[in-house]
C-alpha cells in the first residue's frame, strides 16, 4: 500500500458510512490539501457503489470548512441506481459538523457516436524534463514528482495564467479514481504563473469529469500524467481554473474545473 492509499483509506463502519483520518502530512497553510480531502470522499463513494462495471464519470465536491487533523466520517447515500448509472451523494463530517459535500455519477459504457477533436499539448517526454525544486512548498508536495513543461515559473509575472507538466506520485501507484481526483488539484495553481504576489488559493469547489474508465489499458504504476491548467480571469478575490489530464500515450483521461479563493500569504 502506498502512502497515498494509506492516508486516503476508508473503513466501512455502517450502512453507507465510512471512517477515515485527516493526516497533517497533507497540510497546506490553512488546512489539508483539497485534492487529498476529495480523494478520501471519492474512495468512500467507490466503496459505496461497489460495482467495477460502473466506473466514476463525474465528481463534484464543495468545501465548507477546512477539516482538522484527526478522524472524520464519510456518509454516503445511493440516490439512484438505474439500469446503467448510479448517482451518489456524500457528506464529510467531523465533530458532528459537515466539512464537505459531494455528488458523483458512476456509469457503465454506452453505445454512442464518438469523436476526438482535442489534441494533446506538444511537450517533451518526461525523461527530457527536469524535476522541479519544491524546497519552499507545502509539506504534501514531497509525495509528488513535478516536471514543468508548460507556462512561466511560479510568481514570475508571466503573460498568462497557464501552467502544466508531467506529474506522478513519488511512490509508484496505478492510477485510480481517488488518485485522479488528487491529480486534478495536485499541480500548482495556474494563477501562480501570472502573478508576482504570493497568494494562497484554497479550493471552494472542484469538479472532475472522467473521460475514460480506469485503470487504463497497459497502465503502469510509474506512469506520468500530463496536466494543463488555465485561469484566464481572476476577479473579486476568486479565480476559476480549468484543467486537462492526459496519459503519456496522448489520451485525455479527465477534465476538471474548480473555483478557488485567493488569499494573501502573510
Amino acid at each position: 500500500m502506498t502512502q497515498f492509499e494509506q492516508d486516503t483509506a476508508v473503513t466501512r463502519i455502517g450502512a453507507g458510512r465510512f471512517s477515515a483520518n485527516i493526516d497533517e502530512a497533507w497540510w497546506v497553510y490553512r488546512g489539508p490539501h483539497g485534492g487529498y480531502v476529495g480523494a478520501i470522499v471519492m474512495r468512500a463513494m467507490v466503496e459505496a457503489v461497489a460495482d467495477a462495471s460502473r466506473p466514476a464519470r463525474s465528481f463534484t465536491i464543495h468545501y465548507l470548512v477546512p477539516p482538522k487533523v484527526g478522524p472524520v466520517e464519510v456518509e454516503t447515500t445511493i440516490e439512484r441506481a438505474g439500469g446503467a448509472m448510479t448517482s451518489v451523494s456524500a457528506r464529510l463530517v467531523q465533530d458532528d459538523q459537515p466539512v464537505a459535500l459531494a455528488l458523483a455519477a458512476f456509469s457503465s459504457s454506452r453505445k454512442a457516436p464518438e469523436y476526438d477533436d482535442l489534441p494533446m499539448p506538444e511537450v517533451p517526454p518526461p525523461s527530457e524534463v527536469a524535476a522541479m525544486s519544491m524546497e519552499a512548498s507545502p509539506p504534501h508536495i514531497r509525495f509528488f514528482e513535478h516536471r514543468q513543461a508548460i507556462g512561466s515559473a511560479p510568481f514570475s509575472g508571466g503573460e498568462e495564467a497557464v501552467s502544466g507538466g508531467w506529474l506522478r506520485l513519488a511512490e509508484p501507484q496505478l492510477l485510480d479514481a481517488p488518485l485522479l481526483v488528487e491529480y486534478a488539484d495536485g499541480w500548482m495553481p495556474a494563477v501562480f504563473s501570472r502573478t508576482q504576489e504570493r497568494v494562497g488559493v484554497p479550493t471552494v469547489d472542484l469538479s472532475v469529469h472522467f473521460r475514460v474508465p480506469l485503470p487504463l489499458a497497459d497502465a503502469s504504476p510509474d506512469d506520468f500524467v500530463l496536466v494543463v491548467f488555465r485561469s484566464p480571469l481572476a476577479r473579486d478575490g476568486f479565480v476559476v481554473e480549468d484543467g486537462e489530464i492526459w496519459s503519456e500515450s496522448g489520451e485525455l483521461i479527465a477534465e476538471s474545473r474548480q473555483l478557488a479563493a485567493m488569499l494573501p500569504i502573510r
